[in-house]
Order: C-alpha cells, then structure tokens, then sequence
C-alpha cells in the first residue's frame, strides 16, 4: 500500500534562492507592477471621464484594462511580498484562490479581445450598420458574457482541482499556483472534470483566435480598397500589435496550462509564465494609448479642464 501524506499547504519556487537575488527580482516585480497600474488606470481614468471616448471600441478597452490590473494584482503582489521577505509558502485556500482568480481573467483577457475585434471588423467593413449592431446593450451584453464566461471556466478549474486530495511534494515550481503543477502532485486517479474544462477552455481559446484572424482578414482586405495609404498605415499600425500580444499570450497561456511541469523545474517554464502573466499588460497600453491620437487628445482636454478649473478656485 502507498505511503500517503496529504499537502496541507504548497511552497511557490522563485526565480532564485539566493535571498540577495530574491531582493532584486522583488524590486524589479514591483517597479514593473507599478508601471502597469498607472497605465491601465490612466486608461480607465480617461474613458471613463472623456465623454468622446463614450465608445465601443473605448468601452471594451476599459474592460481589457481592469482586466489587465486584475490579473497581475493576482500573483505579483504576493511574488514581490515573499520575496522581500523570503517567504515561499502559500496556504491551501490562498493558492485555491490564486487559481480561481487567474484563470477567471486570464479567459476574460481571450474574449475581450474578441469583442474588440469584431468592433472594428463591424466599424470598418459595416460602417453604416455600426450604431445599430453595436449599441449599448450589445456592448454590455459582450462584456458581460466575456466575464461571466471567465469566472464560470475559473470556478470549474478550482472545484475540479481541489475537489481531489493532494499528496507527495508541495513544492509549485512557479511564482504562482499553477494546474499543471497542482495536478501533478495529485492523488487522485480520476481527473475528468479538470481535463473536461481544460479541453472546452482550449477549444474555446481557439475558437476566439480564429474569430480574431478571420476579422482581421477581413478588415484587411477593406483597408487594401481605400486609395489612401494613411488610413491604410492607422488599420495596419493597431491591428498587427494587437494580432502579436493575442498570440503570445495564447501560446504562453497553453504552455502554462498544458506543459507537463518538468523535474527539476526549468526555467523556461518560469520565464513563460511571466511572460504570459506580465507582457500583455505592459503592451496594451502602449498599442492602445501611447499611440492612439484620440487618447492623447482626450489627456489634453483633462488636463486643461483641470488647469482651469484650478485657475477659477485660485
């Protein structure tokens, strides 16, 4: 009969164990962390307060941000907490959490997305539909299945994960609970639940990308038509970036969820999570934002509404 121990709670392997070294990934985490909230927030600021970015297209960029926030508010706070601290452990419920919350996100960040591009597909191929198709309850409708969906596939991977006892090591080898790694120290025999989801999620996520690809197909071939190379250079400027980040995070989020975790942990394995968890995050802003002219244009009508409104208390 097999000697069980049952985990009573995990450890969460860092990027190194020299406690020097864990300072200065904590330090590097939080400057990196700090810059996608100001961003993402400053997105939220203004599409919330500018009336002319009263939009679909702005609409769901508000949802992508919180959703950006969210999802790197989950691990790197409490990566950056131990270790500055050089404290690995997570408890049981904390790291249950943890998986509710990243994969209730992490979906989320694959159908907002979606609902973006089939904003543009209908703005740009159907412009004189565009009102009727996209109003406001369309809008909200899109928004609000892209997060009821993500906390549905998010309850269901940690019940399913959960649900089953888990003995042998503790020890996650990433910088948050992962299911590959939880599913590997399981007792259990019998995970149908979790590879149920898992393979509806997967099927789901690609579903999304191939929407994605056909509408931008789509839209492509529009933006060829018109004789002028400006709004040729505009379509292809923000349409390319946004193609690349989706697909990254699409591969590393597979590689995440489906890569058996290797013995020993390698590095790579690591090096996608962050990138899967970090790199969107960073990048969304700068495609949507930094580079947009109506964003930019909206800061200066804030900045001079605030300008004036001191200059009359003064």
């Amino acid at each position: 009969m097999t000697n069980v121990t049952l985990v009573a709670g995990f450890f969460l392997v860092g990027f190194s164990d020299i406690q020097e070294l864990q300072i200065v990934y904590g330090v590097l985490f939080l400057v990196i962390y700090l810059a996608i909230l100001m961003s993402n927030l400053f997105i939220i600021t203004l599409t919330t307060l500018d009336l002319q970015l009263q939009t679909p297209m702005y609409f769901f960029l508000k949802n992508l941000s919180f959703l950006d926030v969210f999802l790197v508010s989950v691990p790197i706070p409490n990566f950056i907490v131990n270790s500055l601290t050089n404290s690995n452990s997570i408890s049981t419920l904390g790291c249950a959490f943890q998986l509710l919350l990243m994969t209730s996100f992490s979906a989320g960040e694959v159908f907002v997305p979606t609902a973006m591009s089939y904003d543009r597909y209908v703005a740009i191929c159907c412009p004189l539909h565009y009102e009727v198709i996209m109003n406001g309850g369309a809008c909200v409708l899109m928004a609000g299945v892209s997060w009821a969906v993500g906390g549905l596939f998010g309850a269901l991977y940690t019940a399913g994960t959960f649900f089953m006892p888990f003995c042998g090591s503790n020890v996650i080898p990433q910088f948050f609970c992962d299911i590959s790694s939880l599913l590997r120290i399981s007792c259990s025999e019998t995970l149908l639940v979790v590879y149920t989801s898992i393979g509806i999620g997967m099927c789901l996520c690609m579903s999304c990308f191939i929407c994605i690809v056909i509408s931008y197909v789509y839209i492509f071939s529009t933006v060829l038509k018109i004789p002028t190379t400006k709004c040729q250079s505009k379509a292809f400027s923000t349409c390319f970036p946004h193609l690349i980040v989706f697909t990254l995070f699409i591969i590393t989020a597979c590689f995440v969820y489906l890569k058996p975790s290797s013995n020993p942990p390698a590095v790579i394995d690591r090096l996608l999570s962050v990138i899967y968890t970090v790199v969107p995050p960073v990048l969304n802003p700068v495609i949507y934002s930094l580079r947009n002219k109506d964003m930019k244009r909206a800061l200066m009508r804030l900045v001079h509404k605030t300008c004036g409104q001191e200059s009359h208390s003064i």
